[in-house]
């Protein structure tokens, strides 16, 4: 064997090849962009899958049809491009911090007028009342990005976006054969803002009430085992929430991890059975569970701040993905296909 055909061999046998989770999370859903940026940046991680949720739904496609188009760069040049046109329409929506506001902080819309009058109208008046025909901003600019045709018709890495069946009340998954800008919004969709995504004679809202993200799509039809969850929603929170505000926002926050909690305790189950030899002559494989996240920070963002679409608050939430992944990545890399660097029953049973 030449050395060409020896350095390919070592480079291929280096790689980590591993599965993303992301969590939805309006605007934060900039920390994920950070995430994926800095695991493209590096030649040695490869994706194999994503299973995502709303805004992670939107950070999937996008990171999908940037890969396809232009490999690794082409789908960090996406990325920003995308989230930097989220940022400039955002100049133009009503509930915008204005500069006086964004120098009191992440915070800023919560003393907005106007964010507070919209909030009330919106627990007053359905979208079907507020947004009659079903007016949905983001629809034009991921069509403007993504190319869900090319998708549908070969993906280079495998999509799973979550939306929630309004009459059954069942997860829905939509994979790479299925993917779309409907899908999208679907998994997207926020009863209280927006109209139920119709898709097949079937109503879909936001994919976080049943799956944030889901996991069993990873493990059924991936090869990796390694998951990597990117964490947006904070697990947990020190203190008890008093304003009305926080108690609604520390309500979604459990709501949307519940489904998450719930697929972690089945892991468990399944590796204890695994690891005590009870489940041998079986096909079930012992799933390795990782994270990546900025918890520390994120407990500090109430539900407001997921709709700011200022560019430096887009800006510094990316850095702190890029930078949480730079150190996981340094101090996790060896373990990858190897071992969990999560401990699955202290951060979620």
């Amino acid at each position: 064997m030449d050395d060409v055909a020896k350095d390919a061999e070592r480079g291929s046998a280096d790689r980590k090849r591993i599965n993303l989770a992301l969590q939805g999370g309006g605007a934060h859903g900039a920390f994920a962009w950070g995430v994926l940026d800095r695991l493209l940046e590096d030649e040695g991680i490869e994706i194999e899958g994503v299973s995502a949720t709303s805004a992670g739904s939107v950070n999937a496609v996008v990171l999908a049809d940037g890969l396809a188009k232009g490999g690794r760069a082409g789908a960090r040049a996406a990325l920003e491009s995308f989230w930097r046109q989220i940022s400039t329409a955002g100049e133009l929506w009503p509930l915008r911090p204005t500069p006086w506001e964004r120098a009191l902080g992440d915070e800023s819309l919560r003393y907005n007028p106007a964010y507070l009058g919209f909030d009330m109208l919106t627990r007053l008046l359905s979208p079907y009342q507020l947004n009659p025909i079903n007016h949905h901003p983001l629809r034009a600019i991921l069509e403007g990005h993504v190319d869900f045709a090319a998708l549908r018709a070969g993906c280079p890495v495998r999509l799973f976006l979550g939306a929630t069946n309004v009459r059954t009340g069942k997860v829905k998954i939509f994979d790479s054969s299925e993917v779309s800008v409907d899908a999208v919004l679907a998994s997207t969709c926020l009863p209280f803002l927006f109209q139920a995504v119709e898709i097949d004679g079937e109503a879909y809202w936001d994919g976080g009430y049943m799956g944030n993200p889901a996991i069993f799509p990873l493990i059924y039809e991936c090869d990796s085992r390694d998951v990597v969850i990117v964490h947006i929603n904070p697990i947990e929170r020190p203190e008890v929430p008093f304003t009305a505000a926080e108690i609604i926002n520390r309500i979604n926050e459990i709501s949307f991890n519940s489904s998450l909690m719930r697929e972690m305790r089945a892991i468990a189950f399944v590796t204890k059975l695994i690891d005590g030899g009870h489940l041998q002559g079986t096909n079930l494989k012992r799933m390795l569970i990782h994270s990546i996240e900025g918890e520390d920070v994120m407990r500090g963002l109430g539900v407001a701040s997921k709709l700011n679409p200022a560019w430096e608050f887009l800006q510094r939430l990316f850095e702190l993905g890029r930078a949480r992944t730079d150190d996981w990545l340094a101090r996790h890399r060896a373990q990858l296909g190897v071992e969990s660097t999560v401990d699955v029953r202290a951060k979620y049973l």
